[in-house]
Parts: structure tokens; C-alpha cells; sequence
């Protein structure tokens, strides 16, 4: 009778192990609980790539982006030759900083240029005479520009730079009004507010 109830007993305690054993398996191996559900959710969130930002551009930016590279490469000649003619130090710093601006400016037009299969002006070949672009000054300006020095040149680089900051205004103008892609559309408000405020220290330093 002992040696029957101690197997009972014995029966009793290994069925409830295996009946333990099982329930923790099945609650850490469905897939289906909210555990397992709410990690899948974050693995496949973290995982899964963020959508491309892709931005639709016109004819307005394509002419934006090929008018604006010689218009900003000849007002980086400029600043080049202040560099060694001219007399003020704030006529020098002015046009350091419009090179440092507008330098790599070109780079990101010719970029976009480039992604968008539209031509890429050439650099480093202008003809000034053959732009038709608002503030482009003609052969005889750089000419005139490249022979001046001291007080003269200061006076001749400010005057020639006030109407080329108000022609690539006057082009951002249109490329807000006209453009769809948004960088370039970006860019053209940048040009409109600090060529603006150059305009503005430029006229000021005229009339000192």
C-alpha cells in the first residue's frame, strides 16, 4: 500500500513538471503575443529605409542653375583681383566673402545640373560680352577693372559689383516665382537676402 501510494505521488510530481514546462513554452514561443508581436513591430520599423525625398525641377530651374554658374564665376574673378588691387580693407573683406559664398555655390548648380541631364557651363572659358544675363559686366568693365588700383579700383569694384548683386537678384526673383525644385528654390532666397544686405554695405561704402 506504501510502495503504491509513493509511485502515485511520484506520478503526481512528474506530471506537473512536464505540465509547468510545457506552459513556459508555449508563452515564450508564440509568435503571437504581444511581446514577441511589439518587438517584431520595432525590429521591422528600425530596419525598414526611410522614403527618398525626391524634388521635381522645370525649365526655370534648369535656366536658374546654368544663368547663375558664370554669373557667380565672373563675380568670383572680381573678388580675385581685389585680392592684389585693392586699397580698403573692407572693400578686401567684402569681396573674400563674396568668393567664399558664391565658389561653392557653382559647385552645387553644376551638380544639380548633372542629375538632372541638363548642360553644365564651362568654367573657367568666359566670354563676358556674350552673356545676356541681368548684371554681367561686359568686356570692357573687366577689362577696365583688371587695370585699376588703389582708390580707383575700390570705386570701380564696388560700383560694377552693386549692378551684378542686382542681376542675380533680379534672377532669384524669377527662379522663387518660376522654379519647382525646392533646393534650388532654397538657394535663390539665400542669394536675394544676402546679396541684398551686399548691396546695401556696398552703396554704403560709395558714399563714404
Amino acid at each position: 500500500m506504501t510502495s503504491y501510494r509513493h509511485a502515485a505521488r511520484t506520478a503526481a510530481i512528474a506530471a506537473a513538471v512536464t505540465a509547468a514546462a510545457l506552459t513556459l513554452a508555449a508563452c515564450g514561443g508564440d509568435n503571437g503575443s504581444p511581446s514577441s508581436t511589439a518587438s517584431t513591430s520595432a525590429s521591422s520599423s528600425a530596419s525598414a529605409p526611410a522614403p527618398a525625398a525626391g524634388s521635381a525641377h522645370n525649365a526655370a530651374d534648369v535656366s536658374f542653375a546654368q544663368s547663375m554658374i558664370p554669373h557667380h564665376q565672373q563675380a568670383v574673378e572680381m573678388a580675385d583681383l581685389a585680392a592684389t588691387r585693392a586699397s580698403s580693407a573692407e572693400v578686401k573683406k567684402l569681396a573674400a566673402e563674396i568668393k567664399k559664398a558664391q565658389a561653392p555655390e557653382i559647385k552645387t548648380l553644376s551638380g544639380w545640373l548633372t542629375s538632372w541631364d541638363a548642360q553644365v557651363p564651362t568654367q573657367g572659358s568666359m566670354d563676358h560680352s556674350g552673356h545676356s544675363m541681368p548684371g554681367m559686366m561686359a568686356e570692357g568693365d573687366m577689362s577696365t577693372l583688371e587695370k585699376a588700383s588703389g582708390p580707383a579700383f575700390d570705386t570701380a569694384f564696388l560700383k560694377l559689383m552693386v549692378k551684378h548683386h542686382e542681376g542675380a537678384v533680379e534672377m532669384a526673383r524669377t527662379e522663387k516665382s518660376d522654379g519647382a525644385d525646392r533646393s534650388a528654390k532654397d538657394m535663390a532666397g539665400a542669394i536675394i537676402t544676402s546679396q541684398s544686405a551686399e548691396i546695401t554695405r556696398m552703396n554704403k561704402l560709395l558714399d563714404q
